[in-house]
């Protein structure tokens, strides 16, 4: 019989085998990770609503299909945690916000539908700051999500409950969603792999579409779900059951042309891989240029790529892309929110619903998304793929938005996301898979992007660079602390 511990440290793949060849059963699975989220949450924040009756009883169901001999599905058995901004049916969705504190969604959100339909079991939901407006941990329900490498330095956001939740074992992949950099951002930050696929492989409904509800209903076109795992194969094998089709969703595109858990193999000889350190304009801080420098020499030197430094050429997006944000969202809707809740809404998502928007600035904004898509789409007949830092700062303390300083340069509290949020407005894929550490032993990583709807590219160069540089064997050192 495997140990809490054993169990804990297993990636998705080996799981749902494991459960798959009757080694271990969907009940002994779930009881022990819900065993150690009852050890470890208290110290992380990871979850903001448990479900640990229903886990168990479906645990129970799948076992008897097994011994009924039935097919459980791909993740037949394996234990997850789903970011609560993504909608569940009958478990509470409250999105990090007092105004929906006792919501209970009526429908399971597509991706919820298709990871229960291919055999998983939802252990919870995980800890987000209000509506997703945030790159923290932070939210007014709770105490701030704690990074498992740090417990004084932020986890990441939005899906900063799955980051945390991942990499101490309390399941083995989690749901997230990625507006900004929102599935990279904890996925870096906390030491795993992170992919967002090109716009409209994975459906989102009723997420970012349900008109009813203000702040649930933001950021359409350019929300992302995808997985946090341990491993690329585990995400590849996420994805192969998320990705698809669905009408409810009217930015969805068919995914029938990517063969998902076969796209993580073959090398990468001859790929054309430009490498920008800053993209010509953004802050770095010098151990994140430090690691990520050595991490791209791997390209060329063990992988067999041409890699050439090379800026993309758009100009700095960020003011642009914040009018993106605003112009998708709610505004009247919100508003209203802000006015019920008073002193119990996040103080900068207040402010930015105070501010008098002008049509200029809103349309100004789209015209600056042109603007990126069409640099994004030169830059990319030349390469195949484009190397950068994930995030441009190491994870921080709690109780900020970001560093106001970065490199000796002052900058907004939000512009280390410089990085992750260009690709959300131009809808291409990335990932970060971990490039090393800081002298304090932080997480940093390496952001990979991809031509659009060349998703199978980059997970195989993800999976190419895992191989080269491993790390699916580097814990948080919490967890031998805990005996866990």
């Amino acid at each position: 019989m495997a140990t809490i511990a054993e169990i804990g440290r297993m990636d998705t793949v080996t799981l749902a085998g494991r459960i798959a060849a009757r080694e271990l059963s969907p009940v002994e699975v779930v009881d022990a990770v819900l065993d150690r989220m009852q050890q470890l949450d208290p110290v992380l924040n990871a979850f903001t609503t448990v479900v640990p009756e229903e886990a168990k009883q479906r645990a129970k169901r799948l076992e008897a299909d097994i011994v009924a001999g039935h097919d459980l599905g791909p993740l037949g058995g394996v234990p997850t945690g789903v970011k609560d901004l993504i909608c569940t049916k009958g478990i509470r969705t409250a999105s990090g916000s007092a105004a929906y504190a006792d919501f209970v969604p009526d429908e399971d959100d597509v991706v919820v539908e298709r990871i229960q339909a291919a055999g998983a079991i939802v252990i919870g939901k995980t800890q987000v700051p209000e509506f997703g407006y945030s790159g923290t941990g932070q939210t007014p329900l709770a105490e701030p999500t704690r990074n498992p490498w740090n417990l004084d330095r932020t986890s990441g956001g939005s899906s900063a409950g799955s980051g945390a939740a991942v990499a101490t074992g309390i399941g083995p992949f989690s749901l997230g969603s990625d507006g900004g950099g929102s599935i990279r951002i904890p996925a870096s930050f906390c030491g795993l792999y992170g992919i967002k696929p090109t716009m409209g492989r994975v459906p989102l409904y009723p997420g970012t579409k349900d008109e009813r509800h203000p702040g649930v209903s933001s950021w359409e076109s350019l929300e992302h779900i995808g997985p946090l795992t341990r491993t690329v194969a585990d995400a590849a094998l996420v994805l192969s059951v998320i990705a698809g089709y669905d009408d409810r969703d009217r930015l969805s595109i068919r995914s029938d042309d990517v063969d998902w858990r076969r796209a993580v193999d073959g090398d990468l000889r001859g790929l054309r891989v430009a490498y920008s350190p800053d993209l010509g304009y953004a802050a770095v801080d010098p151990q994140v240029r430090e690691v990520v420098d050595r991490a791209a020499e791997v390209f060329e030197r063990d992988l067999g790529c041409i890699v050439e430094r090379a800026d993309p050429g758009w100009a700095d997006p960020y003011e642009a892309f914040w009018g993106v944000v605003v112009n998708e969202s709610d505004l009247a809707g919100l508003r209203r929110l802000a006015g019920a809740l008073g002193d119990r809404m996040t103080p900068h998502l207040a402010e930015v619903l105070r501010t008098e928007w002008t049509a200029e600035q809103l349309t100004g904004a789209v015209m600056g998304r042109k603007a990126i898509y069409n640099a994004a789409w030169r830059f990319f007949r030349r390469f195949d793929l484009l190397l950068t830092p994930t995030l441009a700062v190491p994870p921080f303390e709690h109780g900020i938005q970001g560093p106001t300083v970065i490199d000796g340069r002052s900058v907004d509290p939000f512009y280390w996301l410089s990085f992750t949020l260009p690709h959300n407005m131009t809808g291409h894929p990335a990932a970060t898979v971990p490039a090393g550490f800081t002298s304090e032993g932080l997480p940093v990583g390496l952001q990979l992007v991809g031509r659009r709807l060349d998703d199978a590219l980059v997970l195989r160069a993800s999976a190419a660079f895992e191989t080269a540089a491993p790390w699916r064997d580097h814990w948080p050192p919490l967890l031998d602390e805990m005996g866990l």
